[in-house]
C-alpha cells in the first residue's frame, strides 16, 4: 500500500461505469497482474445480464443454455474459484487488490469485515457465513472468492442491492447436493437484496457513494484514471481471452468415469479416464477453491495406478491442499476410488 503526504497508506479506487462483463474482467486481471506489488486498488463495477462461473467450473453444466440464449445472457468464466453466480444493474462488484502476505492460504473473512461494517450504518445487521458467504438473516446477499498470484491477492464479491432474483434460479444449474445439503427448497429462498433490509429507501448509486463512505476513512482512497495505455491492454486482454469460448466454455470433457461429492471445501465433480490401470486423463470441476492451479494436479496425476495407495502417495506428494483448499490426500482418494 502507497502512502499519501502524510504518512498515511492509501488505496487507488477505480468506479468502473462500463458495464460488459467480458470488459470488467479483462480490467480487474490488468490491475490483478499488472501494477508493482506495493500498489493495492479497490474497485466498484457493475455487470449487465451475465453469468460469472468460477474458474475450476465446467460451464456446460452450471448454466441452463437454453435460457441464456433466450434472454440474452453473457457467459464469461472469471480468474477465481467458487460457484457460478448471476449478474444483473441491481447487483454491485467489489475488488479489493493488494499485496499478499501469505501466500499459502485464502482468506475471505478479513475482507467481508469492512463491507459488513459499512452495511452496519446503513443499519443493516449482515454477517459473514460458510467459507466464502455474507448473509442478511440467513440469506444470502453475497458471494465472494479469492485469487492469488506473484505475491499479490484479488479478493472480489457480489453485492446483490435490487437484483432480479427470479433469473437467478432459471439461469443457473443448481446441483440438487448442494440444495439437498442446505436443506432449501429453491435457490430463490435463500438469497436476498440489502434494498429490502434498508429503513430508508435508495438507489444503487446513492448506495455505492455510501459504501465507500462508510468503508474508508478520508484520505484512505486515490482515484484511478486510466490512461490510453492502459485501455489498449485492457481490450487486448478481452480480445485475446474473455471474448474467447475457449475461454468461457472450453470443451466438455468426455471421460469414461465421473465421480460427483460435496465435501466441507466444496463440491466436486472428477471426470477420469482410465486405461490399463492407469489414469490416463482427469480432470476436475467444481465450487471449490485454491491456490495453485487445479490443472498442474491433474497434470501429475496422469501416468498413476488407479489403485488407493499409488493415488493418496501422489497426492500427499504434491499437497493436495494447495490445490484445493480444505482436503486432504486421504479423502480425495478414498473419493476417487470409492
Amino acid at each position: 500500500m502507497k502512502m499519501n503526504k502524510e504518512g498515511k497508506g492509501y488505496m487507488y479506487f477505480f468506479n468502473g461505469r462500463n458495464t460488459d462483463p467480458h470488459y470488467n474482467l479483462a480490467f480487474e486481471e490488468y490491475f490483478f497482474m499488472t501494477p508493482p506489488e506495493d500498489e493495492a486498488f479497490f474497485l466498484l463495477w457493475q455487470n449487465d445480464r451475465a453469468v460469472i462461473v468460477g474458474k475450476n467450473q465446467n460451464t456446460i453444466e452450471e448454466i441452463n443454455q437454453r435460457y441464456v440464449d433466450e434472454n440474452g445472457i453473457k457467459v464469461v468464466r472469471r480468474n477465481s474459484g467458487g460457484g457460478a453466480v448471476y449478474h444483473d444493474l441491481g447487483n454491485l462488484n467489489f475488488s479489493f487488490i493488494q499485496k499478499n502476505e501469505d501466500n499459502s492460504k485464502l482468506d475471505m473473512r478479513t475482507f467481508a469485515i469492512p463491507v459488513i461494517n459499512a452495511l452496519a450504518k446503513l443499519g443493516v445487521r449482515a454477517e459473514f457465513s460458510s467459507r466464502n458467504d455474507m448473509i442478511i438473516n440467513g440469506r444470502k446477499f453475497s458471494g465472494m472468492a479469492q485469487a492469488i498470484s506473484k505475491g499479490r491477492v484479488l479478493h472480489h464479491g457480489t453485492l446483490l442491492f435490487d437484483s432480479d432474483l427470479s433469473v437467478v434460479q432459471d439461469a443457473l444449474n443448481v446441483k440438487d447436493i448442494k440444495v439437498e445439503s442446505k436443506g432449501i427448497k429453491s435457490v430463490k429462498s435463500r438469497v436476498t437484496n440489502i434494498s429490502e433490509h434498508l429503513d430508508q429507501k435508495i438507489d444503487i448509486e446513492e448506495f455505492r457513494r455510501l459504501l465507500v463512505k462508510n468503508m474508508f476513512n478520508q484520505g484512505e482512497l486515490k482515484e484511478y484514471r486510466l490512461t490510453d495505455d492502459d485501455e489498449r491492454q485492457i481490450n487486448k486482454l478481452k480480445a485475446e481471452k474473455y471474448d474467447l469460448w475457449e475461454w468461457n466454455y472450453g470443451r466438455s470433457p468426455e471421460y469414461e468415469m465421473k465421480k460427483e461429492k460435496k465435501f466441507d471445501c466444496g463440491i466436486i465433480t472428477a471426470y477420469i479416464d482410465v486405461k490399463k490401470g492407469v489414469v490416463s486423463n482427469i480432470r476436475f470441476y467444481g465450487d471449490f477453491f485454491g491456490v495453485k492451479d487445479i490443472k498442474e494436479l491433474e497434470e501429475k496425476l496422469r501416468g498413476t495406478k488407479f489403485r488407493y495407495q499409488e493415488l493418496y502417495d501422489t497426492l500427499a506428494q504434491n499437497n493436495v491442499g494447495k490445490y484445493i483448499s480444505g482436503i486432504t490426500a486421504e479423502e480425495l482418494a478414498e473419493y476417487m476410488i470409492y
